[in-house]
């Protein structure tokens, strides 16, 4: 999953640890069907910094959640708001995600470009802006160990 930190960043999310936050405003259709079809409560999340310098992956979260209505589609106040989303039908959903580790390093995306395990990643082939991608179970523990989680 990415963000923009200057909107909301990894240690924003580590600021909750108690706490969730609503992983709202996401407004693409694929990208929605990976968060409602595949996403469990308790699978890991890397979290990726988009629109910064470096970007690349800051920390893991976790699933909080099941998926459910995003209630920014039905606020008119929100820049999420969809005219066409229905409450009876939502068109939108989300998840809850909260903190689960840091990284010692930032694991950068051109070091993730670099690393042959890296090679097929969904996310970094060319042409992808998923804000929410799928990754294998090789990729998470090859970013994670790039990262040195910390204990």
């Amino acid at each position: 999953m990415k963000s923009e930190p200057d909107v909301f960043s990894f240690e924003d999310l580590k600021a909750r640890p108690k706490q969730t936050e609503p992983w709202d405003g996401v407004r693409n259709y694929q990208a929605r069907n990976f968060m409602r079809d595949a996403m469990k409560v308790g699978d890991l999340i890397l979290f990726y910094h988009s629109n910064t310098k470096p970007p690349g992956v800051a920390g893991i979260a976790e699933v909080a959640s099941a998926p459910y209505p995003d209630p920014t589609a039905f606020d008119k106040q929100s820049k999420y708001y969809d005219s066409k989303s229905d409450p009876q039908s939502p068109r939108w959903i989300l998840v809850d995600v909260k903190f689960k580790a840091d990284l010692k390093q930032l694991v950068s995306l051109e070091s993730m470009k670099a690393d042959p395990k890296l090679s097929e990643m969904r996310a970094l082939q060319k042409g992808n802006r998923l804000s929410i991608t799928p990754v294998t179970q090789a990729e998470f523990l090859a970013i994670q160990h790039a990262g040195n989680v910390k204990s």
